[in-house]
């Protein structure tokens, strides 16, 4: 793919130089299809941009089950403002799991997914990444959906004690004595913007 800085500096025309170097992920997906992305958004997954294109995006998450678990996350917040952001575990190509925040505008907002374009950034460097395991991780995603304890039960087919046993060892592992306290610690955010979480 050839750019041409020159000629968009003379030209003024600075679209395309300026979505391909931008210092952020950038990528436009269609049906939850990769159908573009820029430079930055491939290199922090470990990717060429031609490896990503018409790929389907949960080849970008630690399984398919956490996929499905925050894939419609922020389509109701979609719908109604156009505006969404949370904070994520991705997977690279490597499988090393790493902390984003994922930022998403649509262009059809009746049907938030269809089309659209959201910004990554890698936020390793001040966040750092601490191992859990997919069950610690399921049951993380679905108390930042604010789902109770016993809801999680049902949605993960595991009874209500396994659920409090789980939140009871995050807890621990935290240092924390409360889910609020859990998400401050998973980097000072609010529970209605972390979506998935660290670990395999």
């Amino acid at each position: 793919m050839e750019i041409r800085i020159e000629e968009s500096f003379r030209d003024g025309t600075f679209a395309e130089i300026a979505y391909t170097f931008a210092p952020v992920g950038l990528v436009v997906t269609e049906n939850r299809v990769i159908r573009d992305c820029n430079l930055a958004f491939a290199q922090m997954f470990g990717y060429q941009r031609e490896e990503l294109r018409d790929q389907m995006f949960s080849m970008l998450y630690p399984s398919d089950e956490e996929f499905v678990n925050i894939r419609d996350r922020g389509v109701k917040q979609l719908r109604e403002t156009n505006t969404y952001w949370d904070e994520r575990i991705m997977a690279r190509k490597d499988g090393k799991l790493f902390w984003c925040r994922v930022r998403g505008h649509s262009f059809t907002p009746e049907t938030p997914l269809l089309r659209a374009v959201w910004s990554f950034a890698d936020l390793s460097a001040t966040r750092p990444y601490v191992p859990l395991t997919r069950r610690e991780r399921e049951i993380l995603s679905h108390l930042s959906g604010g789902l109770t304890s016993k809801e999680i039960a049902l949605r993960l087919d595991i009874s209500h004690r396994t659920v409090e046993v789980y939140r009871a060892k995050l807890l621990k592992k935290f240092g924390v004595s409360n889910t609020g306290g859990l998400f401050q610690s998973l980097g000072g955010i609010d529970g209605d913007h972390v979506v998935s979480n660290s670990g395999r």
